[in-house]
């Protein structure tokens, strides 16, 4: 029996519907540590989110800013492509779309380039960033993000690989036609959807 047989099989005992784990994936307690490049630093006052491209009135948030919105408290499941799934993890923030809602998108506005520190970005269709639990993230379990897990503040995309959820985000910019962002131009699926296995271009 393979190590992810055995897994699936101790979710069975412990009475967890299998159902919740994607193909491919491992479940795990731990919070595994991946990104690209360093682990910025920020000084009090620095981090700023700006929402821009295709909207009527774009603007800048200071972190203050951000923590005054109304914010939402959900709790899910989250897939990281490199195999691992862990569950039942809780964010506190704020609503992409009440964000989107303050800029106001423009007609034909249908995807959200995600910018984050050191030029990393990431893609993702307008309709994956704006239901209930997609979330400008600046809490998890309770307490400030780590800047290893993308604090102060990270993207939040449970539905789709972890990828999508950028950690250190900067900018939300609304477009009117997709294209690849770090990852996606090196060879990762342009959306990632964990229960289709969709990890790289072509899946």
């Amino acid at each position: 029996m393979s190590f992810f047989e055995r897994n699936r099989k101790e979710l069975v005992e412990k009475g967890i519907d299998p159902a919740r784990l994607p193909p491919g994936q491992y479940l795990t307690d731990r919070f595994p540590v991946l990104h690209v490049g360093d682990v910025p630093t920020y000084a009090p006052g620095e981090w700023t989110l700006s929402v821009f491209g295709m909207v009527d009135s774009p603007f800048t948030l200071t972190m203050d800013e951000l923590k005054a919105m109304p914010s939402v408290k959900p709790t899910f499941d989250i897939h990281c492509v490199t195999k691992w799934s862990k569950f039942d993890t809780t964010w506190t923030g704020v609503r992409v779309r009440d964000l989107f809602e303050r800029a106001g998108v423009q007609k034909g506005a249908k995807f959200v380039m995600e910018h984050a520190e050191f030029g990393y970005t990431t893609n993702i269709p307008l309709p994956d960033i704006t239901t209930d639990d997609a979330i400008v993230a600046y809490q998890f379990e309770g307490e400030d993000i780590e800047p290893i897990h993308g604090g102060p503040v990270r993207i939040v995309v449970p539905h789709l690989y972890f990828w999508k959820s950028a950690k250190w985000v900067r900018g939300l910019e609304l477009r009117d036609k997709d294209s690849a962002g770090f990852w996606e131009r090196n060879g990762y699926n342009m959306y990632g959807d964990p229960f289709k296995e969709q990890r790289h271009t072509g899946d």
